[in-house]
């Protein structure tokens, strides 16, 4: 389904993943806990790759949107294990 030209898919998770950013900047700005600034961060990345893919370049930055994803995946990971040992 499409929407302006733009993949509905693609847009719903460049949205959400936008607002989770803003929102792990905002906590971090009020609380100065750390792991929801990695944590938005990290799905600020995610809404990069989201928005390549909505401009339609992510056939050329293929490789790129790959490492960007799990460099994201490995950020989200990291934070939980050290909020679980506490140590974020």
């Amino acid at each position: 389904m499409r929407i302006l030209g733009l993949n509905l898919f693609t847009l719903v998770n460049f949205v959400l993943s936008f607002l989770i950013f803003a929102f792990g900047c905002w906590s971090y700005i009020k609380t100065k806990n750390k792991a929801p600034f990695y944590i938005g961060v990290a799905f600020g990345l995610f809404s990069l790759s989201h928005l390549m893919s909505l401009v339609g370049i992510q056939r050329d930055f293929r490789d790129t949107l790959i490492l960007i994803r799990a460099f994201s995946y490995f950020i989200v990971l990291t934070t939980l294990y050290r909020m679980g040992r506490k140590s974020v």
